[in-house]
């Protein structure tokens, strides 16, 4: 009897295998999906024009007197731009001293991606009658800068 019962357990053990070894039962595939590469698409876009002036906020011309009714002054000013630019400058006078005033840049042509240029102002025919002696730093015109592509 011992031997038939051992006979039966290793019958139903040798089932058990045979069973796993041709079937699985799962819930979900026990792989990675691995992404393939399909196609290139290349990446266009419009490059505007971008231009900008360092420090704007340190930029001041003093006007220092040259003659009896002249006056002169210059400041360096950092262009930065992705094109070739042209600078053009003009004056706004403020009405606190009368008198003929007028503005420049050197160089005018900056070329990318950027440099260095000279803006003066000057002021000929000085009415100083319009501000009281010793008064400093009187704001008397506007220097206003200007850009075109070339």
């Amino acid at each position: 009897m011992l031997k038939k019962s051992l006979f039966v357990v290793a019958a139903v053990a040798l089932l058990a295998v045979a069973a796993q070894a041709g079937e699985i039962k799962q819930h979900s595939w026990p792989t990675t999906y691995v992404p393939m590469e399909i196609t290139e698409i290349p990446v266009v876009m419009d490059v505007g024009y971008w231009v900008a002036i360092q420090d704007q906020d340190k930029l001041k011309i003093k006007l220092a007197q040259k003659s009896i009714h002249t006056y002169e002054g210059c400041t360096d000013m950092v262009v930065k731009c992705n094109f070739n630019v042209t600078l053009s400058c003009s004056i706004a006078k403020t009405g606190a001293i009368g008198g003929d005033y007028s503005c420049s840049v050197n160089p005018a042509d900056i070329d990318a991606p950027g440099g260095t240029t000279t803006v003066c102002a000057s002021l000929a025919k000085a009415d100083l009658g319009g501000q009281p002696g010793g008064t400093s730093n009187v704001q008397v015109a506007t220097v206003t800068i200007r850009v075109v592509p070339r």
